[in-house]
C-alpha cells in the first residue's frame, strides 16, 4: 500500500527529518554555507572610498541645492530715465503748472540685491563676474522681516523724492515752509503738534524752514516756556504754549520735533516708480524736476547717468554700490555719469571703459555738469 499523503516522514537523529530539499543545510542553501565558510566577495579599499566619495557628492548636492547661506548677492540693477515713462506712466509729472518739453535721458540707476540663496545659486552667481557676495547682516538687522526692510526702503524712497523736490524748487526760487516730520513721543511737542504741521513761529520769530526752526530752539534753554504758532489742514492758525525739557545733544531748549522743508507751490510733482527703494536716486529727481519746469532741453538729447542722495538744501551725498550702478548705465547707453564727490575714488577704479565720469557736490554742481555736457564744454572730472 502506498504512504498516505499526510503520513509523517521518517526521522533522523535529533528528531529532524531526514527529507529536505536537496542541496539546502538548515535552511541555507549549500552555495550559501559555502560562501559563509570562505567569507565571501568583499569591497576593496577602492570600492569603500568610492561608496563614501558618493555619500559626499550626494550631501553635498542636497545641501547645495535647498540649504540657504546666509549671504545676499548685489549686482547691477535696472536703470529708468526720469524724463520719460515706465509702462505709459510717467516717472516724474508736474501737474497745475506750465512745463515744457524735454529731450535726452536723465537715467537714475539702481542696484539689484538678490536674497535667500541657495549655496548653488550664490556660487553660480559670484563665478559669473556679475555679482558679489556680502553677509546678509550688512543688508538686514537681525529679527527684521523682509517686509519691514521694504518699508524701510520705501520711507527712504519717498524721503529722496521730497528732498528733490525741495532742493530743485528751491534753486528755481520757490519758497519753502518748514513743516514738521516726526513728533518724538513723551516729548514736549506730543500732545501740540502732529506730523504734518506747519511750523510759523517759535517764541515770536518767523520760520520758514526746517534750518530757521532748530535756529531758535538752539537760543532756547530748558523749562523755558514757549509759544508755537502752527498751521493744521483744514484749521485755522493756532499758537499753543510749550515747556522746553533738555535736549539730549547739547544744553539748549528741547521740544521733540523733526522739522523738514516743503515746497511752498500751488501744483503737484509726483514720483511714479514702484519696487524701488532707498534714498540714492535724490539728485536724478531734483534734475529731472528742473528740466521739466525751465525752458529747453538740459540734456540737449544726451544719455546722462547719476546717482546721489540729496538733502533739501541740495547738498549731494555718496551712495552704495557704485560699482554696479556704473555698469548698469554704460549697458544703458550713458554716455556720462553724475558720481558723488565721495564715491570718486571708487568709481574711477571700477568704471566701465568709455563712461565719462563727472565729480558733483551739490545740486548747482550737477546742473552746471549737465549743461556744460550739452554744450560741449570741460566738466570737473572724478579723476582730477
Amino acid at each position: 500500500m502506498s504512504d498516505s499523503p499526510d503520513k509523517a516522514a521518517p526521522t533522523g537523529e535529533a528528531g529532524e527529518t531526514t527529507e529536505r530539499p536537496v542541496g539546502t543545510v538548515r535552511g541555507r542553501t549549500a552555495n550559501d554555507t559555502g560562501s559563509r565558510q570562505s567569507g565571501g566577495p568583499r569591497l576593496s579599499r577602492r570600492g569603500w572610498t568610492m561608496v563614501a566619495s558618493g555619500v559626499l557628492v550626494l550631501t553635498f548636492a542636497v545641501l547645495g541645492a535647498f540649504v540657504r547661506v546666509p549671504y545676499v548677492a548685489l549686482g547691477p540693477g535696472p536703470t529708468y530715465d526720469t524724463l520719460g515713462d515706465v509702462d505709459g506712466t510717467e516717472v516724474v509729472s508736474v501737474d497745475g503748472t506750465r512745463t515744457y518739453d524735454t529731450d535726452g535721458e536723465l537715467r537714475m540707476t539702481t542696484v539689484s540685491l538678490n536674497d535667500n540663496m541657495t549655496l548653488f545659486g550664490a556660487l553660480g552667481m559670484w563665478l559669473s563676474g556679475r555679482y558679489a557676495l556680502a553677509p546678509r547682516e550688512e543688508y538686514f538687522l537681525p529679527g527684521q522681516s523682509d517686509e519691514e526692510v521694504r518699508q524701510e526702503n520705501l520711507r527712504q524712497f519717498r524721503s529722496s523724492q521730497s528732498n528733490a523736490e525741495v532742493a530743485a524748487l528751491r534753486r528755481l526760487g520757490y519758497p519753502v515752509q518748514a513743516v514738521v516730520e516726526q513728533v518724538v513721543e513723551g516729548s514736549p511737542a506730543a500732545d501740540v503738534l502732529q506730523p504734518g504741521d506747519r511750523i510759523v513761529r517759535i517764541d515770536g520769530k518767523d520760520v520758514t524752514d526746517s534750518a530757521g526752526v532748530r535756529k531758535v530752539l538752539a537760543g532756547t534753554r530748558p523749562g523755558q516756556t514757549v509759544p508755537v504758532t502752527f498751521h493744521r489742514d483744514g484749521e485755522p492758525e493756532r499758537t499753543e504754549s510749550v515747556t522746553l525739557t533738555r535736549h539730549p545733544g547739547g544744553s539748549h531748549g528741547f521740544i521733540g520735533i523733526q522739522p523738514t522743508d516743503r515746497a511752498d507751490v500751488p501744483f503737484d510733482v509726483d514720483v511714479a516708480l514702484e519696487d524701488v527703494g532707498g534714498p540714492s536716486a535724490g539728485l536724478i529727481f531734483a534734475l529731472a524736476i528742473m528740466d521739466e519746469l525751465t525752458p529747453g532741453a538740459m540734456t540737449d538729447g544726451r544719455s546722462i547717468a547719476g546717482t546721489g542722495t540729496i538733502d533739501a538744501e541740495g547738498n549731494v551725498g555718496e551712495i552704495g554700490g557704485i560699482s554696479f550702478k556704473l555698469v548698469a548705465a554704460h549697458e544703458a547707453g550713458a554716455e556720462a555719469f553724475l558720481v558723488p564727490e565721495g564715491n570718486c575714488g571708487e568709481a574711477v577704479v571700477t568704471a566701465p571703459e568709455g563712461l565719462r565720469l563727472v565729480r558733483v557736490a551739490t545740486l548747482d554742481d550737477a546742473v552746471n555738469a549737465v549743461e556744460s555736457l550739452a554744450k560741449g564744454r570741460p566738466v570737473p572730472s572724478c579723476a582730477g
